[in-house]
């Protein structure tokens, strides 16, 4: 299938991570022009998604460049391996953990948006994560079920202009994910796996707009 990306603009903040170089590698490969972003760039833009400022002076300068910006993707969030277990239920760490993602997700897409909504086009995607479905690491749940919920509001807000807005959970990740998916868990995935999906959400032929998509199964034993 033609998904519609040759030379489309694609901005992918967390661009240099383990899944965004996935999805960077991805969209390439399908004619997009993409500009991949992080607070130590080593290719494309410098940004820091929890700096407002960085934020809306990085797409000020992309849409400067290019003259447009069709989609952005949101990777960047410190890995869940970084977060402190023996203070899931701190609200210090709670805290830092939703502003450096779920408010991060925020930051840019609240900076994309109206340049989209004036193009009368526009693709969002958030990767959150299969903990906003679960209890037991309070940290983990608030951080990626908040950018869900933040992702939903946006794509009702736009809803009819042009631009949707969708997010990708997936569970572990890993390069050779298992087939088997135990019961209160959700199914591996692989960042390649994550990439084909959000090119999908990130073209033209996808109207998906408000969708929160898990990749591999969905948490077993969990409606």
């Amino acid at each position: 299938m033609d998904l519609l990306l040759r030379n489309r603009v694609v901005l992918v903040v967390g661009g240099n991570g383990f899944i965004g170089s996935a999805i960077v590698n991805r969209l390439r490969d399908e004619g997009a022009t993409v500009i991949p972003a992080s607070r130590s760039a080593s290719e494309g833009l410098t940004m820091d998604a929890n700096n407002e400022a960085s934020v809306v002076a990085g797409l000020a300068r992309i849409i400067h460049e290019h003259g447009r910006l069709d989609a952005v993707v949101v990777t960047a969030a410190p890995a869940a391996q970084t977060l402190d277990p023996a203070r899931k239920s701190d609200p210090t760490q709670v805290a830092e953990a939703l502003d450096a993602k779920a408010l991060a997700f925020l930051r840019v897409a609240n900076a994309a948006i109206p340049a989209m909504r004036a193009a009368g086009y526009g693709r969002i995607v958030g990767i959150s994560g299969q903990n906003a479905f679960l209890s037991g690491n309070i940290t983990g749940a608030v951080r990626n079920a908040a950018l869900n919920i933040i992702a939903k509001n946006l794509a009702d807000e736009n809803a009819g202009s042009g631009v949707t807005v969708n997010t990708v959970n997936p569970g572990f990740v890993t390069e050779d994910p298992r087939s088997e998916v135990e019961p209160g868990r959700g199914g591996e995935s692989s960042p390649s796996q994550i990439a084909d999906l959000v090119a999908f959400l990130v073209s033209p032929v996808s109207a998906l707009s408000g969708e929160s998509i898990a990749v591999g199964h969905r948490v077993r034993g969990v409606v």
